[in-house]
């Protein structure tokens, strides 16, 4: 979202004009809540750069197939969800990079995944968060591998139910690796350790898939 930049307002036909739309579209949107109530200044109705935004936004999940109805929807779900500040807590994520993007980019990250269910589980984990107009995925990586899930064919609600579960393993490492470092390298700095933690987990990890796989595909006996 840009700063700094100057705050304007709109009546009705100046905003339907900024938007491409036509007034009768816009009292549309208004009525069917689509929009928020506008300032009222007498009987003069008052619409801002939001209003303005949220049009935009509209025009772009039209075209990308959203019916009426959904948008509505998905606008209900992110206006329940987090904001950022609440999201991040005590901070940004030490060394995941978050990442900004209008509703229409989320839409062309998962096509056609993108459904008021899985928005709100999303929200609910902490992956996304809203900013005024513009929503914030926590974790570039996180984007980035979960949209190439869905491209390989893997249902954006197992993505994310998925992510809930490794959360928890992850959670669960992590308590083992603060516990042990704690005890016993209390002189040496966190920055120092998250790489070796990182390195055992990969390791292991890999491990776990070789074995995993190998079963799998019948080239190793299962346990016993």
């Amino acid at each position: 979202m840009a700063e700094g930049r100057e705050h304007r307002e709109y009546r009705m036909e100046e905003l339907a004009k900024e938007a491409g739309i036509t007034v009768r579209t816009l009292r549309f949107y208004r009525e069917r809540g689509l929009i928020p109530p506008p300032r009222r200044e007498g009987r003069i109705a008052w619409y801002d750069d939001h209003h303005l935004a949220r049009l935009r936004t509209i025009a772009g999940l039209l075209e990308r197939g959203h019916t009426l109805n959904g948008i509505a929807d998905l606008a209900a779900t992110f206006e329940s969800g987090r904001d950022v500040a609440e999201v991040l807590g005590l901070g940004e994520p030490t060394e995941e990079t978050p990442v900004r993007l209008t509703p229409e980019q989320l839409a062309d990250y998962f096509e056609g995944e993108v459904t008021p269910e899985n928005l709100a589980a999303a929200l609910d984990l902490g992956y996304l968060a809203t900013d005024g107009d513009e929503i914030v995925h926590i974790s570039r990586r996180l984007l980035e591998v979960s949209a190439e899930l869905v491209r390989e064919g893997v249902p954006l609600a197992t993505v994310l139910s998925s992510g809930r579960r490794v959360r928890e393993h992850a959670e669960a490492l992590a308590e083992i690796f603060v516990r042990v470092l704690h005890a016993h390298t209390k002189e040496t700095e966190p920055a120092q350790l998250r790489p070796l933690a990182r390195a055992v987990v990969d390791a292991e990890l890999s491990m776990a898939l070789d074995r995993r796989l190998r079963r799998e595909d019948g080239t190793q006996p299962p346990k016993a």
